[in-house]
């Protein structure tokens, strides 16, 4: 896209007031399977509409948008894929990220921020029930089909960097909130004398149990179905993955869970937590800053917590030696990890 010309002027305004055009244009493509078939050789309009059975005069504006956004090249007739097109939106690359589309841009999210206004009004979300964490909500079946492949970087980060520099190779671990279940068979497969069981709902367990063996270390994947908040899920954990999770709640709910947590682990055992974490001026760094509009647009009281103020719930919660807070290198969040 353009750059906007030099001094005052409307083009941000206009360029973000029409974002969701470019994002369903993304969608459509993704949709349509636009960018596999170019990885296969299928490169004009023509072709194309044929192979996706579309409008020739459809393929060809869709194209020429994505041309215009940077995800296709184009010379004569023929598209192309761009190089971030070709690993993350071809079907055959093992880094796939176009599952992704179907949890961002489902009905349950998009509703949720084009009534956002009212959220603010409200303060927390318009949907129904508890927001996206009402129970046994089916979005989260789209999050674990659909974010794996976006979080894998990070798992395995957590699995090799986060675990080595915190000492010790897990055996017992518990993922909550497991979805994808992507944290967990990482560690799994760094660590093999790790046993692994996920927490999360049945259906979503399905697609994580689906993908541990996929990936190859189903028989140390074990399944714990349940809320978070109700299951009992023992004690004499040496590692509770606690991912994607605590934002989606206020404090004093967080304060609950990591009570529960600090009883289920063993002595010296850790908790690693993942989260967006923003600067104490919550304006800074912009992806970690914005996700708070997030979740006020979908949680009745989550939000993106600073670190300090992710030291305080754990310290409520009796976690007496401190946090680390620790950013990635392989995704715009930071692991928060205290031991028992």
């Amino acid at each position: 896209m353009s750059a906007p010309p030099a001094g005052p002027n409307p083009f941000r305004i206009f360029q973000t007031l029409g974002a969701f055009e470019q994002s369903f244009a993304l969608k459509a493509a993704i949709d349509l399977d636009v960018f596999t078939a170019i990885a296969d050789g299928i490169v004009t309009a023509t072709s194309l509409a044929s192979h996706c059975k579309a409008s020739q005069r459809g393929v060809r504006s869709l194209c020429d948008a994505l041309t215009s956004m940077d995800f296709l090249t184009k010379s004569g007739e023929a598209y192309g894929l761009t190089a971030d097109s070709a690993l993350f939106l071809n079907r055959h690359s093992q880094a796939y990220l176009g599952g992704a589309a179907t949890f961002l841009l489902n009905d349950t999210m998009v509703r949720s921020f084009a009534d956002v206004g009212v959220a603010v009004r409200l303060g927390g979300t318009t949907l129904t029930g508890e927001g996206t964490v009402s129970e046994e909500n089916p979005v989260w079946v789209d999050f674990a089909h659909g974010m794996g492949p976006m979080m894998f970087p990070a798992a395995q980060e957590i699995a090799t960097r986060i675990l080595a520099e915190t000492g010790g190779s897990p055996t017992r671990v518990l993922d909550m909130a497991a979805g994808h279940g992507m944290f967990g068979i990482s560690v799994a497969q760094h660590h093999p004398l790790a046993e692994i069981t996920a927490l999360d709902w049945a259906p979503v367990l399905a697609v994580a149990e689906a993908n541990a063996a996929k990936m190859g270390v189903g028989a140390r994947h074990h399944k714990l179905p349940g809320d978070a908040f109700e299951t009992d899920f023992g004690t004499g954990w040496d590692l509770i993955l606690i991912t994607n999770f605590l934002h989606h709640f206020d404090p004093e709910t967080n304060v609950k869970l990591l009570r529960k947590v600090k009883a289920a682990l063993a002595p010296g055992g850790r908790a690693i937590t993942l989260e967006f974490v923003p600067n104490a001026d919550r304006v800074s760094p912009p992806t970690q800053a914005f996700f708070s509009l997030v979740m006020l647009a979908t949680t009745r009281a989550g939000d993106a917590y600073t670190s300090a103020e992710y030291e305080r719930m754990f310290a409520d919660a009796g976690f007496e030696g401190g946090v680390d807070c620790v950013a990635l290198n392989a995704a715009p969040q930071s692991v928060i990890i205290a031991r028992a």
